[in-house]
């Protein structure tokens, strides 16, 4: 069975722009039911496509945190180069992190952190997450049960030194945290089940920027931009959206 490849999005619509950042072994459609829902509401969007997501688990192991760092700096360059100079940006899980690294690396016009993780116990969750990923990954490409079984094995073994990058990663972004002023709405969901729900609560904490806030919901899981309170996560980023200073 042949799996079609997701491809990066960009939805102009108005002079504010926001990066839109995916989550680990996701793509640009974590975030694309958003991005429609900002360009209806006259904001441009952008979502990239790190390397090796969107492709094989063997393709996503080969990579690592800093290249998907560099894909974040180049992806906000492409929206800059298109003419946006006013930024804000929203990450779902590692897109989160990712997105607060952007927020006190550069200029940013908010930052929206959603279920992102801050705390060493998201290794093993995030290792479990990779290996659903992995076995669903490979069903679809009509594999047997046995030829899953030891590829599984192989796989899981080859990307321990990924994930020690990725936890170093952040353990990196969590320790600058208070370098952050940018406005900043953290997103987080009551039935996350793939990190500590408590990363949210210290994001807040330790964020130093004046105007912020933090929203939970009550009904919804890890990839909370897919989940059943999509609608009302929407609202709520537009809102925040609407309440930054923009110049445009």
């Amino acid at each position: 069975m042949k799996i079609i490849q997701p491809k990066p999005f960009t939805f102009e619509a108005g002079p504010k722009a926001v990066l839109l950042l995916h989550g680990f072994t996701g793509h640009s459609a974590d975030v694309r039911m958003l991005g429609r829902f900002l360009e209806k509401k006259g904001y441009t969007s952008h979502a990239p496509i790190y390397r090796g997501h969107g492709l094989p688990p063997e393709a996503l192991i080969k990579a690592n945190p800093e290249q998907w760092w560099a894909d974040v700096q180049a992806a906000y360059q492409h929206l800059q180069d298109l003419g946006y100079e006013e930024i804000a940006v929203a990450g779902l899980s590692l897109g989160g992190v990712l997105g607060l690294k952007l927020a006190y690396s550069t200029k940013v016009k908010g930052v929206i952190p959603m279920c992102a993780p801050m705390y060493f116990d998201n290794q093993t969750q995030l290792t479990a997450g990779f290996k659903e990923f992995s076995k669903e990954y490979k069903q679809l490409e009509r594999k047997s049960e046995e030829e899953i079984t030891e590829e599984m094995d192989s796989l899981m073994e080859a990307s321990t030194p990924l994930f020690e990058q990725l936890k170093q990663f952040i353990l990196d972004v969590k320790g600058n945290l208070d370098t952050i002023y940018t406005p900043t709405l953290v997103i987080q969901a009551s039935k996350d089940q793939m990190i500590n729900p408590e990363s949210a609560n210290y994001i807040y904490e330790h964020v130093e920027a004046v105007d912020k806030d933090i929203h939970w919901y009550e009904e919804s899981g890890h990839v909370i931009t897919l989940d059943q309170e999509k609608e009302k996560l929407h609202e709520d980023i537009f809102m925040f959206l609407e309440s930054l200073d923009w110049e445009a």
